[in-house]
Formats: structure tokens, C-alpha cells, sequence
């Protein structure tokens, strides 16, 4: 399941374990998770909408956050890569990933390209241990 800026899988398993083992798998790979953005729960309070569970996980890993920062400072604005696990209307758990390579091509450096590719082989590996 890929389309131009993200990558990603229905997993056989439940949302909460689900959102537990991408945090988990994340923290094997270097990154933590900054922010978490529950977007039913921001939704069914701001706008009384009801919505299956959907949170955004906000990832970094501080190593190459500092790379990236230090070769291009404005590349804070792109940062950090996010997690998506959801729920579709299916009932099946979707976990899907930013792809950094899609959006750090925006800077066109190449060593932006060449952490974004490291980034991008971390967050596939996550992805796979799911």
C-alpha cells in the first residue's frame, strides 16, 4: 500500500496493540515519538464528528534530525516523519509512514537525499517488523 509521499500495510492485529508495537518497533530503529495526535478525539470534541480510532505519531530520530538541521536549518518545517495508524472502514488496523525521501526531495541537496534514504530504510524496517 504506497502512493507518492507515504508507504505502508493493513496489519493483523488490533489498533491499540497495533499503535504499541509501531512505537515499540520505532524505538528499536532510533526514533521516539514526539507528539501524538489523536485525530478522532480532536475531531469528536471540535466538531462532534464520530470517526473510527486514526492517531499521527510524530517520529524522530535525533541523530539525523541533526544532520538534516545542520545541513539545511529550515528543514525543521518538514520534520518529523509521521506514523499513521488507523482504522478503515473495513475494521482493519492500516499503519502507514511518511516516505522521506518523498518529502525531504523538496530541499534538493544531496545530503539531505542521502539521510533521507537512510531515514527511509529505518521507517521500511518498522514497517516490516508489524
Amino acid at each position: 500500500m504506497t502512493c507518492h509521499y507515504a508507504f505502508g500495510k493493513t496489519v493483523e492485529m488490533p489498533y491499540g496493540e497495533a499503535l504499541a508495537r509501531a512505537t515499540e518497533e520505532l524505538a528499536k530503529e532510533g526514533f521516539g515519538v514526539l507528539t501524538e495526535i489523536d485525530v478522532a478525539a480532536t475531531l469528536k470534541k471540535k466538531l462532534g464528528k464520530d470517526m473510527a480510532p486514526y492517531k499521527i505519531l510524530g517520529a524522530c530520530n535525533p541523530q539525523f534530525a541533526h544532520q538534516a538541521i545542520e545541513a539545511e536549518p529550515r528543514i525543521g518545517a518538514l520534520l518529523p516523519c509521521n506514523v499513521v495508524v488507523r482504522v478503515d472502514p473495513a475494521g482493519r488496523t492500516v499503519v502507514e509512514i511518511m516516505d522521506p525521501q518523498a518529502v525531504l526531495q523538496l530541499v534538493d541537496r544531496p545530503e539531505i537525499a542521502a539521510i533521507a534514504a537512510q531515514v527511509r530504510e529505518r521507517l521500511m524496517r518498522v514497517l516490516a517488523a508489524l
